[in-house]
């Protein structure tokens, strides 16, 4: 099939110029590259036609011969080692749109278009409440060891605030590039570290830094109702950008500590409230202790067993973003006494023979195992 005209492929006159057609290019790689196009069989060919266009018209003396003889230039051995298929020079043509394609993804080209201010890192830090200030919020003050901008060089990194000059090594990109057969390997430059600027007098508090260690207190409000786990961003307060650049955020991660009474579960609290035996027999009331400091009367029903939970509604935690608050649950541990005078001895084996006496059935099963005992010993 005869090939195409190479104006045509590229979607330009005869008469353009090389920014011209170096933007159609530039363009046409973007809309044919086989990574855009994986379902478009024919993208890869369209995207070869154009690489051969362009290795010729951005080439003088190539695109002169071109315009003389059309695709005879290069076959047959005119063009003098011309491009055949597309290949030749394929990763020099590629490289000149690489940085438009995946800049991107690679944090861009060098030149007046790129950030030679870099931003500063995010910080962690662990804080320990208490359950009661989960339970209210507070406000604490915390000191952050990190990175603020030097007050001396204000964040620019040379002497007396003197502007940074253009890295010779990499003309301001910050990358250079290598030659290895097809393709082209680039590289952060080792001059100025990717900066794409080097400073000639550094400043002397920061050592060209533009940054300096201290410790920063910072006021950090804990709403009610933190959990462990929870994350508390405050933005623009981790470390300081490189040379000027913004400063990263500061997270903190919140832990809250166990409490000697009671257990948390989400938003409900669990708490263990002794009775004595008469109590859980008789039945009553008792004072328990509240989260918030205060305490609640409870109604304990006669004949209570240990492990029988009773709940307190609304006495539980808050919810972090609202929609009131948690129960508290109440589960009973019946005291058996211990240390017993044998007057209370006396009055309690007085009331295990009244309760034989009312309940038959409980009295035989006593003397079923009281002959079983018997007859284990002899």
């Amino acid at each position: 099939m005869a090939k195409r005209d190479f104006y045509e492929v590229l979607g330009v006159n005869k008469g353009a110029s090389a920014d011209e057609i170096k933007k159609a290019y530039r363009k046409k790689a973007k809309e044919l590259h086989p990574d855009r196009n994986a379902d478009n069989p024919e993208a890869e060919s369209q995207f070869k036609e154009a690489n051969e266009a362009y290795e010729i018209l951005k080439d003088v003396e190539k695109k002169a011969a071109y315009d003389r003889f059309g695709h005879q230039a290069f076959e047959g051995g005119m063009g003098g080692g011309g491009p055949r298929g597309g290949q030749g020079d394929f990763s020099s043509a590629f490289s000149d749109v690489f940085d438009d394609l995946f800049g991107d993804f690679m944090g861009g080209r060098g030149g007046g278009g790129r950030q030679r201010a870099s931003r500063g890192a995010d910080l962690r830090y662990n804080l320990r409440v208490s359950l009661e200030d989960a339970f209210s919020g507070i406000q604490k003050t915390i000191n952050v060891p990190t990175s603020v901008q030097c007050d001396s060089c204000d964040g620019s990194g040379a002497e007396g605030g003197a502007e940074p000059t253009t890295c010779p090594t990499c003309s301001g990109m910050g990358k250079v590039r290598a030659q290895q057969g097809f393709f082209t390997v680039e590289r952060t430059c080792p001059t100025c570290s990717g900066m794409g600027q080097i400073i000639k007098n550094p400043c002397k508090a920061c050592a060209g830094h533009g940054r300096v260690e201290k410790d920063r207190a910072l006021s950090v409000n804990i709403p009610a109702g933190v959990e462990t786990g929870t994350r508390i961003r405050l933005a623009g307060e981790g470390e300081a950008g490189m040379r000027g650049g913004p400063s990263g955020d500061l997270y903190i991660f919140i832990e809250v500590d166990q409490h000697e009474l009671f257990e948390r579960d989400s938003v409900n609290l669990f708490c263990r409230v002794p009775v004595s035996m008469v109590s859980a027999s008789l039945g009553g009331d008792i004072e328990v202790p509240t989260i918030d400091g205060g305490r609640s009367r409870v109604k304990i029903p006669s004949g209570s067993q240990s492990g029988r939970q009773m709940r307190l509604r609304g006495k539980g935690m808050p919810a972090l973003r609202g929609g009131g608050s948690g129960d508290m649950f109440i589960e009973l541990a019946v005291e058996t006494p211990v240390n017993l005078t044998s007057r209370q001895k006396e009055l309690l084996r007085e009331f295990e023979e009244l309760s034989e006496d009312n309940d038959p059935e409980s009295k035989s099963f006593f003397k079923s195992v009281k002959s079983f005992w018997d007859s284990m010993k002899s």
